[in-house]
């Protein structure tokens, strides 16, 4: 499975081969270095360390610095792993660079980002709940939450709301996998790659991009 990191360029349209205009998401994905390898016998695992995006080593903590340096880089802004199967990790060695070529197959991506946060928000901004009639005696009460009713007693399980119950809270700021979209072309000179659809996040915001799980 292929997997790279990358920054969220923007959103643009494109025509198709039928003349339709679709919406796709510019993502700047690599080129990214491998920080580290991790195998069954050190780690307990297999795995490859990636990192997008050179930073000051004042800006990052000792040992992170020290893993640059046994790798031969420069700190990383933005460093994930990737889970391999057995013996995988043997393909990789700490220094490589991996670009947009991994995905020159095309094909279908899975594409995890951010979302953009909304702060402290409401239910009816948060879920969608329709409020208070806006007249007929209703005082001061037209976007509030109603009634809990029985699930602030969450019986045998303590005092507090059950799990799930739609009320106010923090709303966005979440990881969010966008899955199954259409890979439609592939810059290699710029480490671009343009996917159909919408992506978490705002422009700018890092982002995964990987091999599709469930095509």
């Amino acid at each position: 499975m292929a997997m790279l990191l990358g920054k969220k360029v923007g959103m643009t349209q494109v025509y198709n081969e039928s003349g339709s205009l679709v919406p796709v998401t510019v993502i700047q994905a690599g080129p990214c270095v491998v920080m580290q390898i991790k195998t069954g016998d050190s780690d307990g695992y297999d795995a490859v360390q990636l990192g997008f995006e050179d930073v000051k080593a004042s800006r990052r903590k000792m040992p992170q610095v020290g893993s640059a340096k046994k790798a031969q880089t420069v700190p990383k802004r933005f460093v994930r792993e990737m889970r391999l199967g057995d013996g995988e990790a043997s393909d990789y060695k700490p220094g490589d660079s991996i670009t947009v070529s991994v995905f020159s197959d095309g094909g279908m991506v899975d594409v995890i980002g951010t979302s953009k946060g909304k702060g402290y928000a409401g239910v009816m901004k948060r879920h969608g709940f329709g409020g208070f009639p806006a007249s007929h005696g209703t005082e001061r009460k037209h976007r509030a939450p109603g009634s809990i009713a029985s699930y602030a007693s969450n019986a045998g399980h303590g005092a507090g709301p059950k799990k799930g119950k739609r009320m106010a809270g923090r709303m966005g700021g979440r990881l969010v996998t966008g899955k199954n979209h259409e890979l439609l072309s592939i810059d290699e000179d710029r480490n671009l790659l343009v996917v159909k659809g919408s992506v978490a996040g705002p422009a700018g915001g890092y982002c995964i991009v990987r091999s599709a799980k469930k095509r």
